[in-house]
Order: structure tokens, then sequence, then C-alpha cells
């Protein structure tokens, strides 16, 4: 099991909810639970699916909860832009918000494409005793 900890796409996406829960708190009060819900559910979402994935057995499942935080992070960045058209947020706070969405992207896309060659590895395939069953780590 991998300590989700240390994982740096993680990392950044734990500041990057962070980063949403403080920016969302001045959102209009009727937004509490409409949009604020939301982003804050897709930022937090990608974090617990790249912490989950580093905690199972297998690398297909590890990439499975990838794939599920980079479609939370695209979520979010919509969610967020959205924000910015009904002026809930200013351009400025926009702008720092998209550059730290932008960064912890590219580092999970890294991340993905990484374990995708694992995946893909002969070496990643161990057989069963009996060598009739192949299970991907």
């Amino acid at each position: 099991m991998m300590d989700y900890k240390k994982i740096e796409a993680w990392i950044l996406a734990s500041d990057l909810a962070v980063a949403v829960y403080s920016m969302t708190s001045d959102f209009p009060k009727e937004e509490r639970f409409g949009l604020v819900s939301q982003i804050r559910r897709a930022a937090i979402s990608a974090l617990a699916n790249i912490a989950e994935g580093a905690s199972r057995q297998y690398q297909r499942e590890y990439l499975q909860f990838l794939y599920l935080a980079r479609g939370s992070l695209t979520e979010a960045k919509s969610l967020l832009e959205i924000s910015l058209r009904l002026s809930f947020v200013r351009s400025t706070k926009f702008q720092n918000l998209h550059a730290l969405h932008e960064k912890t992207s590219r580092c999970l896309y890294g991340l993905i494409r990484a374990v995708e060659k694992q995946v893909r590895s002969p070496q990643s395939v161990v057989r069963s005793p009996n060598n009739k069953e192949a299970a991907y780590v």
C-alpha cells in the first residue's frame, strides 16, 4: 500500500480543495446548497479518489481511481468557470485557482501515464500458483 500523503498529485489536489473551500465561502448564501456544494464535492472527490486508489492492491484498480480523480478535477474546473461567469469570484482569485488546478491536472496526468505504463508492462502480470489465472498489480 502506497502512502497517499506522499503522492504529489494528492498534495496538489489537497491544496486545491482548501483553496476552493476558501474561495466559495464568499459565494452568495443562496448558492450554499447549489454551486458551492457541487464545487466542493468535486474538489474533495479528486483528492479522495487519489488516496483511495493508492490503497488498492492492484495497479488496474489504482488507475481506475486516478481516472475518477481526473473526471472530478475536470468537473471542478467547469464549475469554477461558471462561477467566474456569474461573477461569484473575482478574476484575480479565479486566475490563481485556475493556475493551481492546471498544475494539479498536469501532475495527475503524469501519474496516470506512469501507472498506465506499469499496467501495460508484462512484468505487472502475476500468475497464480496453478498458472491458470492472471492478476494485474
